[in-house]
């Protein structure tokens, strides 16, 4: 006949000595290590950040630093998180978020010259995007290279913090 099972003593041992086995560990995550879908990732960060970013300026009709950091770390996070720890991809996330603050800055000239002159911003940066240019050395200053300077710094820190 079978022998009576013991009711559980909260003893690890009391099933003759040996432990309970544990539950097996949950399989590693994989490895992001994708530098071109990376790339491709903040390419589309970055200008769909530019946009926003000069439409905000636009808007408001003036610089703030913290969209030129949400535009750098965007960009940088986007690279990072779809590219993985490839050393890379920092570098590239902050050339790429130095062109969006630059391509947003334009696009903000181009929305206050649509309010002024009553054309379609769209049909300005397309058709005079040499006038945009011109306006915008003629308005740049020390505070536009700290915010190049920003969205650099915040895209190289947001792109090791999203490859983590």
């Amino acid at each position: 006949m079978s022998q009576p099972v013991p009711p559980p003593s909260g003893n690890p041992f009391a099933n003759g000595g040996a432990p309970e086995p544990y539950p097996m560990a949950p399989p590693p995550a994989p490895v992001r290590d994708n530098v071109a879908l990376g790339l491709v990732a903040a390419v589309v960060a970055a200008l769909v950040s530019a946009g926003v970013y000069g439409a905000l300026l636009g808007g408001i009709e003036r610089q703030i630093s913290w969209a030129a950091i949400g535009v750098g770390f965007l960009v940088g996070f986007a690279a990072g998180k779809v590219g993985g720890r490839n050393p890379v991809l920092p570098v590239a996330g902050a050339v790429l978020s130095l062109g969006a603050v630059y391509l947003g800055q334009l696009v903000g000239i181009a929305v206050l010259a649509a309010k002024e002159f009553n054309v379609s911003a769209t049909e300005l940066f397309l058709e005079d995007f040499g006038l945009l240019t011109d306006a915008w050395n003629e308005g740049k200053d020390a505070l536009t290279f700290l915010f190049f300077a920003l969205a650099a710094f915040a895209a190289f820190s947001g792109a090791k913090k999203a490859a983590k």
